[in-house]
């Protein structure tokens, strides 16, 4: 099975490459950009499975498909959780949120090696999903939360949360008033509920909203530290395969 990766970070191309490695495949090519990656499909056999990110350094991906007619199947390698990954998730064998665990991507290795067998065709609408992401569905998300406290149930606006963030298993939001309320959800079911241009999932324990920001600092290893103007009591950091669409998103 001949496998390629098309990632303009290359660290993060090459973490996704040993993780292939442990799983037994094998990825002798790894593609930067859109340039390289036409140049590439117009001199070479197409592989059997890509490995996509959608971001690119000289643009999104799907213009690689514009240009070339390619029938591979892609799991989309993403940080594009807020406009389109129900799309994605119907019409292509799978989509890995960045940064990629381990597990989703051995399960989605499977989802191809279970559908290999049979050749079914993966047809992409490219035009419909680029669509998706400059001009996101208008939809209703959500305008508050139901908390409870004690034997009562509170409602609290969206306007009033500086963040979600995970902690000892349980999901909680972090209110402008500085309270910790527990919610009965996860961070991954809030993805599909929180208005994207207000809220960003910055790492696999917070959201963060945009208008809660107060500082935004450099740390280790590439990744930036954010202050909210409440919320201290842990460090909320950006993740380094995030950072950078998350200033993409503050924009």
């Amino acid at each position: 099975m001949k496998v390629i990766i098309i990632e303009d970070e290359k660290p993060s191309a090459r973490r996704l490459q040993r993780m292939l490695q442990k799983l037994d495949l094998t990825t002798d090519v790894m593609l930067h950009s859109v340039e390289e990656s036409i140049n590439w499909f117009q001199n070479n056999n197409h592989p059997d499975l890509i490995f996509l990110d959608i971001q690119l350094s000289d643009g999104l991906s799907f213009e690689i498909f514009e240009a070339i007619d390619i029938k591979s199947a892609i799991i989309f390698t993403t940080a594009y959780d807020e406009y389109a990954l129900k799309a994605f998730k119907l019409n292509s064998i799978d989509y890995l949120l960045k940064p990629i665990d381990e597990d989703d991507l051995a399960s989605a290795v499977k989802k191809y090696q279970e559908r290999a067998p049979q050749k079914q065709a993966v047809t992409l609408d490219f035009n419909d999903i680029k669509k998706l992401l400059v001009n996101p569905i208008d939809r209703e998300y959500k305008k508050r939360f139901s908390v409870k406290v004690g034997q009562h149930l509170k409602l609290i606006n969206i306007d009033d949360i500086e963040c979600f963030y995970s902690e000892n298993k349980g999901t909680y939001l972090h209110t402008t008033e500085g309270r910790n309320y527990l919610l009965d959800t996860t961070l991954d079911h809030l993805t599909d509920e929180l208005e994207p241009q207000t809220f960003y999932r910055i790492n696999r324990k917070f959201f963060v909203n945009i208008n809660a920001i107060k500082d935004m600092v450099s740390y280790t290893n590439s990744r930036l530290q954010i202050k909210l103007h409440s919320y201290n009591e842990q460090e909320v950091i950006v993740a380094r395969e995030r950072v950078k669409d998350f200033k993409g998103w503050l924009e």
